[in-house]
């Protein structure tokens, strides 16, 4: 039998090739923004909350219609509201970014001998010394988006590539849409007792959980099927919480069937 190569493996095929053409195409090409974060986050809280609000009604006693309405509900409105939170959280990254490197332009207008310093202590760090720390500190300071650049990575620690916002949006929206709304198929389309339902409900909730979990750990080069017990873990405890509160409030307060 064929191993599959991880990360573990030394003979893992590398990610892109080393000759100097190759080299010199790939760091021509402009950086692609990397939107699977976004895409997990959306799919992974879809079907969290989704199945959180199947699994309280169910706990509740309530009604299969119940469990459709309010899954509808969730699904278009905590996404749209998924979304505008991601679109908010990276358009305040890129306007941070933005505010630093104002900052930092302003700052080699007003004293520019203190920040040439800057750069020589950060690469002086690096263990470059003598006139070679001199030749990358005048390299670096002879260009000012160069310099400015190189500020925010290795003062700040921030990436000079954001993610636009409307696209981080987006994706989370539709992301959670999609995964979330897998859940409430059984209830849509299926005849069943409330039990059956909820019964083939949890097995779809649970095969997203962990087929999301399986995806993420091929994109990061991970072993797929921890990542796809993890994530089923967390599904599958958030669901239980939802059960158990849904259970224990309707005992509490005799809510009446709907």
């Amino acid at each position: 039998m064929t191993n599959t190569p991880t990360e573990d493996t030394p003979d893992r095929p590398l990610s892109h090739e080393h000759s100097p053409e190759a080299i010199r195409k790939r760091l021509a090409e402009p950086h692609k923004s990397d939107y699977t974060g976004d895409a997990v986050l959306g799919a992974i809280d879809g079907t969290v909350t989704t199945f959180a609000v199947i699994s309280g009604v169910a706990g509740a006693g309530f009604s299969p219609v119940a469990a459709l309405v309010l899954g509808i509900a969730n699904v278009v409105a905590d996404g749209f509201s998924m979304g505008v939170s991601n679109f908010q959280a990276t358009q305040s990254d890129r306007e941070h970014l933005d505010q630093i490197r104002r900052e930092e332009r302003r700052h080699i207008e007003l004293a520019p001998e203190g920040e040439r310093e800057e750069i020589r202590q950060i690469f002086a760090e690096k263990g470059f010394e003598g006139p070679v720390l001199d030749d990358v500190v005048d390299v670096i300071t002879d260009d000012e988006e160069v310099w400015i650049d190189t500020m925010l990575r290795e003062e700040y620690g921030l990436t000079t590539e954001t993610r636009k916002p409307i696209h981080a949006a987006w994706i989370t929206f539709v992301a959670f849409c999609i995964a979330g709304s897998i859940p409430l198929l059984p209830y849509a389309f299926a005849d069943l007792e409330p039990d059956g339902l909820f019964a083939a409900s949890a097995v779809l909730a649970g095969l997203v959980f962990a087929t999301i979990g399986w995806l993420r750990g091929r994109v990061f080069d991970r072993t797929p099927w921890k990542d796809a017990l993890g994530t089923l873990g967390l599904g599958a405890g958030a669901s239980a919480i939802a059960y158990l509160l849904g259970h224990l409030v309707e005992s509490l307060i005799n809510v009446p069937a709907i």
